[in-house]
C-alpha cells in the first residue's frame, strides 16, 4: 500500500514542471494532520520545496546553470489566489511588463484583489495583494484589463504615441464584448484614447 508521502509525490510528478500545489490539492490523501505531517517530512528531506507556507513544488534544476529554478512570481500569485479563492489582476509596472511596454522587473509587485489586503515575501520579491473596488475587479478582458490598468499607471500626459499604438494593436486581439464592457468601467480619458485608436 502506498504511503501518503508516495501518493503526494506521484501526483506532483504527473503535473507539468513548476506546477505549484496548495494544501487542498493534496488533502484527499488522508486526514488534514496526516497530510501536513507527510508534507513536513518531504520538505525536510528536500524531496519537495515549500515556496511559502501552504504552497509546495517539486524542485527543478537548470541544466545550463546547475542551480534551482523557482516558480515565477505570476505562478506564485495565481496559486495564492487559488488557495484564498480570490480573484487577482496585475497592476502597476507588472501590468506594463505583461503587455510588453516595460522590461523592468519590479521588486514590489502589486495585484488588485477582491480578497484580503496582504503582503507576501518570496525571496527578494514582495507580492502585495491590494483590495480593490468592485469596479476595477469587474474588468474581465485578459488584454483590456491590463491595458486599462497600464494606461492609468503611465498617466494621461505621459503616454507616448508608440505606447498607444502597441496597446491598440494588442487590443485588436481582445474579445470585442469584453472590450466594450471594460471601456465602460475605464477612466474617461482611457476610454476615449482607446476608442480613437481603434477607429484608425
Amino acid at each position: 500500500m502506498e504511503s501518503i508521502d508516495d501518493k503526494i509525490l506521484s501526483l506532483m510528478k504527473r503535473k507539468r514542471a513548476g506546477h505549484i500545489f496548495i494544501f487542498n490539492d493534496l488533502a484527499h490523501f488522508g486526514t488534514a494532520n496526516a497530510v501536513r505531517v507527510a508534507l513536513h517530512r518531504l520538505v525536510k528531506k528536500g524531496t519537495i520545496r515549500r515556496v511559502i507556507p501552504g504552497l509546495f513544488v517539486l524542485p527543478q534544476t537548470s541544466k545550463l546553470l546547475n542551480n534551482e529554478i523557482l516558480p515565477d512570481v505570476e505562478a506564485i500569485a495565481r496559486a495564492i489566489a487559488r488557495r484564498d479563492k480570490a480573484k487577482i489582476i496585475p497592476t502597476g509596472v507588472f501590468a506594463l511588463n505583461a503587455l510588453g511596454l516595460s522590461t523592468q522587473v519590479p521588486l514590489n509587485i502589486v495585484y488588485l484583489t477582491n480578497g484580503k489586503d496582504r503582503k507576501v515575501k518570496v525571496g527578494n520579491l514582495t507580492i502585495r495583494f491590494k483590495k480593490a473596488s468592485l469596479k476595477k475587479m469587474a474588468l474581465k478582458g485578459k488584454i483590456s484589463r491590463l491595458a486599462i490598468l497600464a494606461m492609468t499607471e503611465i498617466g494621461k500626459d505621459k503616454l507616448a504615441p508608440d505606447e498607444i499604438d502597441k496597446i491598440i494593436n494588442l487590443l485588436k486581439k481582445e474579445d470585442i464584448d469584453n472590450l466594450r464592457d471594460d471601456l465602460i468601467l475605464a477612466p474617461q480619458w482611457v476610454a476615449e484614447t482607446i476608442n480613437k485608436g481603434m477607429k484608425k
